[in-house]
């Protein structure tokens, strides 16, 4: 089981009152890819339209996503978290590494806006969970408030 605890006390402590958000998400980023099995852990940052690649773990990945097109663009236009037990049955997944068995895409918000989402992978099908979601949603918005 993930300690979504530990990280997110370490998250507040790396991210308060640091104004940087490429800073901020490349630390959390490192923070998320000590959860055990994963193969990708990052985001994609909104602008205009499309989904772009920020600082991240893991192998090279897709550098633009359109709104609407895989997990990721999908959530983004839902506005909400979504968790794929098995990517090869979501219709439009965008294989950026076939490795990756199950995915979970956090939006995230900054002022009421969309500014991104947050991307994680792993090769265990079914490995993200409820747990997994309702945690990575209360790190998300510990994050968002340090966004701008």
């Amino acid at each position: 089981m993930a300690d979504y605890t530990c990280i997110t006390k370490q998250l507040a402590a790396l991210t308060s009152g640091v104004n940087h958000n490429i800073a901020n998400l490349a630390n959390v980023s490192a923070l998320l890819w000590q959860l055990p099995d994963l193969n990708w852990a990052g985001f994609y940052i909104l602008e205009e339209n499309v989904l772009v690649l920020g600082p991240f773990q893991g192998k090279p990945a897709c550098i633009e996503i359109p709104m609407g097109k895989g997990v990721c663009g999908k959530a983004a236009l839902l506005g909400k978290t979504l968790v794929v037990p098995d990517v090869h049955k979501f219709k439009g997944h965008i294989a950026c590494d076939g490795a990756s068995n199950s995915e979970i895409v956090v939006p995230l918000f900054v002022n009421g806006r969309l500014f991104g989402v947050m991307d994680i992978d792993s090769p265990v099908f079914d490995r993200f969970n409820e747990n997994d979601r309702i945690s990575l949603e209360q790190f998300a918005s510990i994050l968002q408030s340090n966004l701008k």
